[in-house]
């Protein structure tokens, strides 16, 4: 577990769940809270506009923050750490819902978080991402990351795709079926998990190779390989989407080759020091409960 701290504890940089303006109030009662601690809110421009008040531009709150808040569910925090990945700012997640994987603090813990934020008691995980690019046919280069999962998969439901896999430049197999997911340990509790892919925990170093709907009479199982590792994917004959982490999409075409690798630096998420994940595992999941 990482030891690391904040620096300092003085701006927080706030993004809000996207389309939803009845997040007013919540986000009101949020800032009160951290403003009573005397630290200064900066909330970026979209999310401003779409509440009626006043932001700054995202890439200049991410300067100025020292660490970065998603208030909204997960997916709000998949998004916020993959557009704030350049500044390397530690995310936190307050869950304006339900309890999320990420996304774990309550409104209603809010103060209590911030109390514990400046005695100490909290910690910065390091989450493995996904480093990736897409070269087409053309040549041209397409970069992106992933903090859940690369997906690769037909753009019309129910079509069959090929996907050719290779790692480390070795070729090892071909994945026909609805499509192949490319995973993060932080992400296996997403799609991976829909799909019958294994959870693995969040801090482990690995990718999970998970198929999806396999049309093969032989047996196509999951496979966890070392994130040192660099996989390369490419389709064929169908067409194919690539899409990441369930929010961005790339169309492909026969000869583009997408490749996955580690990122350099882990996504740092911020948490209560409390928090285990396999309560976590137990009250989302429904693990150990009784049948009658």
């Amino acid at each position: 577990m990482s030891q690391e701290k904040l620096e300092k504890i003085e701006k927080a940089g706030f993004v809000l769940k996207p389309d939803s303006p009845e997040i007013r109030p919540n986000y009101e009662r949020v800032r009160e809270a951290f403003e009573s601690r005397g630290i200064e809110v900066l909330l970026a421009e979209r999310s401003a506009r779409m509440i009626g008040e006043k932001g700054m531009p995202f890439e200049r709150m991410c300067v100025e923050s020292d660490f970065l808040v998603s208030l909204g569910g997960d997916g709000t925090l998949l998004s916020l750490v993959r557009r704030s990945y350049a500044w390397h700012k530690p995310v936190l997640g307050i869950n304006a819902g339900n309890l999320g994987f990420l996304a774990d603090v309550t409104i209603e813990e809010v103060e209590t978080f911030l109390d514990q934020l400046f005695s100490g008691e909290y910690r910065i995980d390091h989450r493995l991402m996904i480093a990736g690019h897409i070269r087409k046919a053309s040549g041209a280069k397409i970069e992106f990351f992933a903090l859940n999962d690369v997906v690769i998969s037909s753009p019309v439901t129910s079509k069959m795709v090929i996907v050719n896999a290779a790692i480390d430049g070795e070729r090892f197999n071909s994945y026909r079926g609805d499509g192949l997911i490319i995973s993060t340990p932080t992400g296996s509790t997403a799609y991976n998990l829909a799909a019958g892919g294994p959870v693995v925990y969040p801090l482990t170093k690995a990718f999970i190779l998970t198929p999806v709907l396999a049309h093969s009479l032989t047996n196509q199982r999951p496979l966890v390989v070392p994130a040192d590792f660099r996989i390369e994917l490419d389709t064929e004959k169908y067409e194919a989407v690539a899409t990441i982490d369930g929010q961005e999409r790339y169309d492909l075409e026969e000869g583009d080759v997408v490749t996955i690798g580690g990122a350099k630096e882990g996504a740092r998420l911020l948490h209560r020091k409390e928090r285990n994940y396999f309560s976590v595992l137990r009250d989302k999941l429904h693990w150990g409960e009784r049948n009658w």
